[in-house]
């Protein structure tokens, strides 16, 4: 088992997740965050320190492991974050909002550390 980042991060991207995580395994884009599986130590720390319920063990994945395919993928593409750095403006109003994947999602990677 291994923990992953769904929809809710998407222009969220608190971060509170990062810094509690012991083995540095987020990796960020534009307006996300990924968990890389093969680094993740499935500790799950990182899961309670989600304001917005992003994180969630892979078994709770869509039938079709799409979340872990995103988190796969862009773990391998993105730069690590092992701090909390510079969150969306709007982070507060999208936390309510659902489907924010298909709307909003960037492939463009974040600053990293």
């Amino acid at each position: 088992m291994t923990y992953i980042v769904t929809d809710a991060c998407v222009r969220c991207k608190y971060m509170d997740c990062v810094e509690v995580c012991p083995v540095d395994c987020f990796y960020e884009g534009e307006n996300f965050l990924v968990i890389h599986p093969d680094e993740c130590i499935d500790c799950g720390v990182c899961e309670p320190e989600c304001p917005v319920e992003a994180i969630k063990p892979d078994t709770e994945d869509d039938a079709d492991g799409k979340w872990l395919e995103i988190n796969s993928k862009y773990s391998k593409i993105w730069p690590n974050i092992t701090q909390i750095g510079e969150r969306p403006a709007d982070a507060d109003e999208m936390a309510k909002e659902t489907g924010k994947f298909e709307k909003y999602f960037s492939e463009k990677p974040g600053k990293g550390d």
